[in-house]
């Protein structure tokens, strides 16, 4: 499905994904699009509207989204992240990202950056009781 993640390394991703989440009430989400056309960060934000926006009880869900044939990556996190983590945080992982995109490294970009939101989440969104998955960890993708 993505000509830049083996299978293996998809599947790293999604455990990534689990492990970010286990001490968090927060979700993550990422989308591989490889759409040539229109605007980036329309669809992304298009994106982000179908899978996460408002489907956390704590409006806690972050999309990482990901065109890796137009070198495009956004992060956007639902509106209950942006009361808590500053925009700066946001800004140095995206830089640290396509820091290893651009060296080839897409698997180590993505894995330590999930883990990294997760642990920022735990900070913010830490889990008391039960700590439901409220979305999938599947990796999602679009043509």
């Amino acid at each position: 499905m993505s000509n830049f993640l083996t299978d293996e390394q998809m599947a790293s991703l999604v455990e990534a994904i689990q492990s970010a989440e286990d001490h968090s009430t927060g979700e993550i989400r990422v989308h591989i699009d490889s759409n040539s056309e229109g605007n980036n960060a329309e669809i992304a934000f298009e994106v982000f509207k179908t899978l996460c926006k408002d489907k956390t009880a704590e409006k806690n869900a972050v999309l990482f989204h990901v065109n890796f044939e137009q070198h495009y990556l956004t992060i956007i996190g639902d509106a209950g992240i942006h009361q808590k983590v500053h925009q700066n945080f946001w800004d140095q992982l995206h830089d640290q990202i396509t820091a290893e995109f651009a060296k080839g490294n897409y698997h180590d970009g993505l894995r330590n950056a999930i883990l990294k939101t997760g642990f920022e989440l735990k900070k913010h969104f830490p889990v008391s009781g039960e700590n439901h998955n409220e979305l999938s960890n599947e990796i999602t993708f679009s043509t």
